[in-house]
């Protein structure tokens, strides 16, 4: 374990940073902002933020959760997804049996977390998001079955969803099912295998049957928008954890 330190370390530091941004992305989603180009600011004196109040978990702790110059709340969200990059960044250390599992499935844990918050947010999947979830579920899953089945298992997860999307459209003529959900699953069939996709999709069926009723109060319009997505990432990201590694 001794040799695996340094990995660890930066695991978990880069864990920290990766929530940072990713929350910056669902952050800015809404408003059409840019991430890389433009510098980050403060919503309600429009504030620069310098960079040392930019240091994932310390600088918000720090500032008491409030902005440097005008004493506004930082949304907590945003110091929960810090958080929580450093606590996917800690499972997946735990329960990887290799230096190569462990970093790809930090990786694609916080992709997930990023797509999750994008949706929550926002009600959007963004390409580059799940594209690079793709890749590194593709990767996650030559690690562990190999190619062939990590193709099969997006193959069949992005088949079934499109042909799900396709059908509901066409009987009652609105989408139902956004192509994001098909690009996702894709990424989630990869890295876990076509066996796994029915449990992921029984358990965010039931999660956000649960949790919209528990949020409106037992009445949902028929015609309500879910985060579909949002509970595809966290059931995905529970089956990987409990299998302990890439499913076979």
């Amino acid at each position: 374990m001794q040799s695996l330190l340094p990995l660890v370390l930066f695991l978990l530091f880069f864990g920290a940073a990766a929530g940072s941004f990713l929350a910056l992305c669902a952050e800015r989603l809404p408003h059409g902002e840019g991430v890389i180009l433009r510098s980050s600011h403060c919503r309600g004196c429009g504030a620069r933020i310098g960079w040392r109040d930019l240091v994932p978990v310390i600088s918000w702790m720090r500032l008491g959760g409030r902005c440097r110059d005008c004493g506004a709340p930082i949304p907590r969200w945003l110091f929960h997804a810090e958080l929580g990059g450093v606590a996917l960044a800690a499972t997946a250390i735990l329960v990887s049996p290799t230096p190569g599992i462990m970093t790809l499935g930090a990786l694609w844990l916080w992709l997930l977390m990023g797509l999750a918050l994008c949706d929550l947010v926002a009600m959007r999947l963004p390409d580059p998001f799940t594209g690079a979830l793709f890749v590194t579920g593709l990767a996650l899953g030559v690690l562990g079955p190999g190619a062939g089945p990590a193709l099969i298992g997006a193959g069949v997860g992005a088949g079934c969803f499109l042909a799900i999307r396709l059908g509901y459209e066409g009987l009652r003529g609105r989408e139902g099912l956004g192509m994001g959900d098909v690009k996702l699953i894709a990424g989630i069939g990869a890295a876990l295998g076509w066996a796994a996709l029915p449990l992921i999709a029984l358990i965010a069926a039931l999660g956000a049957l649960a949790i919209t009723l528990l949020l409106h109060r037992g009445s949902v319009a028929r015609d309500a928008e879910i985060p579909f997505g949002a509970y595809l990432c966290g059931a995905a990201a529970l089956v990987w954890i409990l299998s302990g590694s890439v499913a076979a």
